[in-house]
């Protein structure tokens, strides 16, 4: 079995998509190379969240305030921290392939625009993008954690995240 037909239903034709953008060979073997790729960001992020025992939730309420990680279909990172006096600090880091956004963008002070939802996108009336991809997996901050904790852990498992993320391009798109 293929790396692309192990991928979820939802993710398969947006992993076809983004190659033509990733500014590798529009070709099956680019693709297959995405989808492992896709596959091993996929499983680190669930093995990292649950470590910090942050809780996987199929959404995040605009006013929450809860800080939170979300994997996008493309693979792509948002942390969004806790509320504090209304904004948080949000970073997006794309997959570090694809050539038509930015690959790391941050706002100190964003603010979501709507709720956050699994196969949705998530958009920002202020913040480091106006929207991302659909959205696959939001792990959120247990809510046993000060607003100070949790920012911290956001930002510790974002950095952990990013670093294995690139690896992982490194060590399979690479290749």
């Amino acid at each position: 079995m293929s790396f692309l037909e192990n991928l979820p239903d939802t993710v398969r034709e947006h992993i076809k998509k983004i190659t033509k953008t990733s500014g590798l060979p529009d070709t099956e073997e680019s693709v297959e190379k995405i989808a492992e790729a896709w596959l091993e960001k996929k499983k680190i992020f669930e093995e990292k969240t649950a470590e910090e025992k942050m809780e996987e939730t199929a959404g995040f309420d605009a006013d929450e305030e809860r800080g939170c990680l979300v994997m996008t279909y493309s693979g792509s990172l948002v942390s969004i921290g806790p509320k504090n006096n209304g904004a948080r600090e949000a970073v997006y880091t794309s997959i570090g392939l694809r050539q038509d956004v930015p690959s790391v963008s941050s706002s100190k002070d964003a603010v979501l625009k709507q709720n956050i939802v699994c196969d949705d996108i998530v958009a920002f009336s202020k913040g480091p993008v106006k929207s991302t991809s659909q959205i696959f997996k939001i792990a959120v901050c247990s809510a046993d954690l000060s607003a100070k904790e949790q920012a911290a852990q956001v930002t510790q498992v974002t950095r952990i995240l990013q670093d294995e993320f690139l690896n992982i391009n490194k060590t399979i798109i690479s290749e």
